[in-house]
């Protein structure tokens, strides 16, 4: 009877989780339909000259040759929204979802600039991330949410949704979470279809189809949070779903509580200042100070995010599992180390053996090769100094970690591991008895004399 039972519960569980969305629509009475289904009527044209017509119950974007960007573009503007709407390419073609947009005679003669749900059939699948137009550029890059890449279905109708509710945005495409992203650069702004220009092999004539474009605005119930990953870009804030993932801050934006000198109980005396919410590495001789910082408790698997600024020329590392035991001879703690490095202007890029001191290495063990893939990391993502790096460590419950670097996934290794021995076996860690081994470990900021600033820790343990 208990089977039974349990039987019945999952089929239950199942059916539910299935028709959610089915449900959802089918009762809710606060959809406002933005396409009468034979007129333009409440939308404008803005940036280029692409085509765009009613015909069929359908809104029909056509490409044209030597226009920049089009986007047809809502009259209205909205804050606090629930947008859904059906679409179709007739051709792979770059296209998008403007949301929360603006156009403005004072920023770039008029240039449309705000939030957009990404439209790209292509081989690097990065449909429903959010790309900052003509602003920030990548904002959510999807490679993060594996499942969510496989959501768009070229030749097919896809049902895009887009909650935006307050600083919070969640994007789904056939009812597959694609993207969490947490940003208040913008409130309010007009809902605009993209055609885009074109460009690589992209051709005049190509079509995308929008159709069932519906919208709520008030009494707003966001759908249940989910396992989709989150990119939070406010400052020091946990959104709901990050909650509901089980992370937690690991800088509480205010002071140091929760860290202390590494090999000592309490605080440097000096270069560590909490800063406006941001932790601030003061410059000083450029040297391994011994001055690292660690956090009180340890770690074992975990998935930690945090951001990070370069000055000119700046060394710096986010360590983990390091081990208090090793004698570090008054230099920095020692553990694995994510490299943190102005590539360019540092020396130490040039060290080591093929690149393994570079930016988002694993310290002079293994390179980050900026791939994530077959999708090479191009200098487009590698962000300017004086720029915010989002970085991302996951190390796995059976000891697989990860580095990630603004969405990239740049290296991947299996701790304690035939391969992991030998590599540390040939570096300056060789001397450590099972160096990077620890079931747990303390995390470290390294002050490497430099100029370096951290924000938005934050961290998940893995079970």
């Amino acid at each position: 009877m208990k089977q039974k039972f349990l039987s019945l519960l999952l089929i239950f569980t199942t059916l539910s989780a299935e028709t959610f969305a089915q449900k959802e629509n089918r009762t809710d009475a606060r959809w406002i339909n933005l396409f009468d289904g034979k007129t333009l009527k409440g939308f404008k044209q803005l940036g280029g000259k692409a085509l765009y017509e009613a015909k069929n119950g359908e809104i029909v974007g056509t490409t044209v040759k030597d226009t920049p960007n089009s986007f047809l573009a809502t009259e209205k503007e909205y804050g606090d929204f629930i947008l859904e709407l059906d679409l179709k390419l007739d051709e792979p073609m770059n296209g998008g979802v403007q949301f929360r947009s603006l156009s403005k005679p004072d920023y770039q003669n008029g240039r449309v600039h705000g939030y957009q749900m990404e439209i790209d059939p292509t081989e690097r699948a990065w449909s429903g991330g959010i790309y900052d137009e003509g602003r920030r550029d990548w904002l959510y890059i999807p490679n993060i949410n594996p499942e969510g890449k496989k959501a768009f279905k070229m030749n097919q109708w896809n049902k895009y949704r887009i909650e935006a509710i307050g600083s919070t945005i969640r994007t789904w495409i056939n009812d597959i979470p694609t993207a969490n992203l947490v940003d208040d650069m913008t409130a309010k702004g007009f809902i605009a279809l993209q055609v885009h220009s074109i460009y690589g092999t992209m051709k005049e004539g190509m079509k995308i189809r929008w159709k069932n474009i519906k919208i709520q605005t008030e009494n707003l119930k966001p759908r249940p949070t989910d396992n989709c990953p989150v990119v939070n870009l406010v400052l020091n804030n946990l959104s709901e779903q990050e909650k509901a993932q089980g992370f937690k801050m690991l800088f509480n934006g205010k002071d140091f509580t929760g860290w202390r000198a590494v090999h000592g109980t309490e605080m440097p005396k000096q270069h560590w200042a909490v800063v406006d919410g941001i932790i601030n590495v003061s410059p000083s001789d450029g040297s391994e100070t011994g001055n690292d910082i660690v956090t009180d408790k340890q770690f074992g698997a975990f998935e930690m995010t945090f951001e990070f600024k370069l000055t000119d020329g700046a060394n710096s590392g986010v360590k983990y599992f390091v081990n208090e035991a090793f004698d570090s001879n008054g230099k920095s703690g020692i553990g694995l180390e994510y490299q943190v490095l102005d590539d360019e202007k540092h020396p130490d890029a040039k060290l080591g053996a093929a690149g393994n001191r570079t930016l988002a290495s694993l310290y002079d063990l293994i390179p980050s090769y900026k791939i994530d893939k077959d999708l090479k990391m191009d200098k487009r993502f590698i962000k300017k100094i004086g720029e915010w790096n989002q970085g991302r460590i996951i190390v796995m419950p059976n000891n697989i970690v990860q580095h990630w670097l603004n969405g990239f996934k740049v290296l991947e290794y299996e701790r304690k591991s035939n391969i992991f021995n030998v590599l540390v076996a040939r570096s300056k860690y060789e001397k450590y008895k099972d160096f990077g081994a620890g079931d747990k470990g303390n995390i470290l900021l390294q002050d490497h004399g430099n100029n370096v600033s951290f924000k938005n820790i934050k961290i998940k343990e893995l079970k």
